[in-house]
């Protein structure tokens, strides 16, 4: 949500970012409403003060005796009574008009995000890893001899319908291997606090990240009302919504691992083939809530937290800063990393962390108060994946595979798999 002081200062400013993204000037549209919600609700306060100068004078005109001026003053302060309801109502209408369009303005991009439109503009500014050299043709995860049996597309499908999987032996062991692996990094060696959070959630959340009102096709609501979550940041950044947080407790930094949902609208015919876009998946997810000041190098640490899976798991990868044209609607500036996928020949997006300043935590009212300051502030959000975990699944198998059809795991991952190193052609753990 936007500041409407801010707007007020510097409408050309505003303009001049969201041109950045692409999107045409609002702020005369936005201080039109603006501007007559405030002629009414001072009209509403001077039509108060009327009634209540009149409802004084009342009295004394009924001692006086004064029949006449008793009516008409009596009169006056009905009068004034139904204006102020109808200006009030009016200020309200006019309040909600702006509050609607304000929610649906994207966020305005950091001064150091470069201004592009699409993700051809991206910028890489780190690589790490070599990709491998491979004397026999790379396949993906799906087409892997020792996958086949234990990724079921079919089985899937008649249960659920497309971009749904069953997972099974091997692959389902490596798979929740994964997961335990970045939770446990995340908690013992990046000091993140982990977090079980509901996947079903209220209307006011999906609003406080982002999701609602502009976004409510791309997720899944149930018959009664609630979302299902599409990654646990709409929970964990919740977790401070209509609170006043002290200083001290500040920066919070939350991990969960997730089932997550995703109606995938608008992305028919993109990568339907394989577990690369799925209707359910499930991902690590990181917030963080900090003061404003320390937001930027909070995002730079938690881009941070995520390539150290990467590497720890040996999967050469690139990090860009996406164009203001690329960027989510509540980012300010986004770093999206890309893991090598031997499979494809290209590096694909397994992360996006995302610092979104105080656009989340105006929507959510979420705030924290300095020590021996009486006003309180808007806290910082910010969200990344660390990492989503099909994903990661692909790339590990991918990068793994041998010439026979077998995947040589990761060393890292090795502990969490009982000492296990490898899955055979035939889809055994050895």
């Amino acid at each position: 949500m936007h500041d409407i002081r801010l707007i007020r200062d510097n409408p050309e400013g505003f303009d001049a970012a969201l041109a950045k993204r692409g999107l045409a000037p609002l702020s005369s549209q936005i201080l039109d409403i603006d501007t007559s919600r405030r002629t009414k609700i001072t009209a509403a306060e001077n039509a108060l003060a009327d009634r209540n100068a009149a409802s004084k004078q009342v009295g004394a005109a009924k001692a006086k005796g004064d029949e006449e001026e008793f009516e008409r003053l009596r009169a006056l302060v009905a009068d004034k009574k139904a204006e102020i309801a109808t200006l009030e109502d009016e200020a309200k209408a006019e309040d909600e008009r702006l509050q609607g369009l304000l929610a649906t303005i994207d966020n305005l991009p950091h001064d150091d995000v470069p201004v592009g439109k699409d993700e051809n503009d991206n910028v890489e500014i780190h690589r790490w890893g070599t990709p491998r050299e491979m004397d026999f043709p790379a396949i993906e995860h799906y087409d892997l001899p020792s996958v086949k049996g234990g990724m079921d597309f079919e089985t899937a499908a008649k249960l659920s319908g497309s971009r749904f999987v069953v997972m099974s032996g091997a692959v389902a062991r490596v798979h929740r291997a994964l997961a335990q692996f970045m939770i446990d990094t995340h908690t013992t060696e990046n000091e993140l606090t982990e977090v079980n959070t509901p996947v079903l959630v209220r209307d006011e959340a999906m609003f406080g990240t982002g999701n609602l009102p502009k976004f409510s096709e791309d997720s899944y609501q149930t018959t009664n009302g609630w979302w299902m979550i599409p990654t646990s940041e709409v929970t964990l950044t919740n977790i401070v919504a209509g609170e006043t947080v002290d200083e001290a407790t500040l920066p919070r930094r939350y991990v969960a691992h997730s089932l997550c949902f995703r109606s995938e609208a608008g992305s028919a015919g993109r990568d339907t083939a394989g577990m690369l876009r799925q209707h359910q998946f499930e991902k690590v997810e990181m917030v963080s809530v900090t003061k404003p000041e320390d937001s930027l190098a909070e995002h730079v640490r938690m881009t941070e937290c995520a390539q150290g899976i990467l590497e720890r798991l040996e999967l050469p990868y690139r990090t860009v800063v996406l164009c203001t044209g690329d960027m989510g609607f509540g980012s300010r500036k986004t770093h999206d990393i890309e893991v090598w996928l031997p499979g494809q020949n290209a590096y694909r997006e397994i992360s996006s962390c995302s610092v979104c300043g105080d656009f989340q935590a105006r929507r959510m009212n979420a705030r924290f108060k300095r020590t021996g300051e009486k006003k309180p502030e808007f806290v910082h959000t910010l969200n990344g994946s660390g990492l989503a975990v099909g994903r990661c699944l692909i790339a590990v198998l991918e990068n793994g595979q041998q010439a026979d059809g077998s995947v040589d795991l990761p060393k890292a991952l090795h502990p969490w798999l009982g000492g296990k190193t490898r899955i055979t052609a035939d889809g055994k753990m050895a």
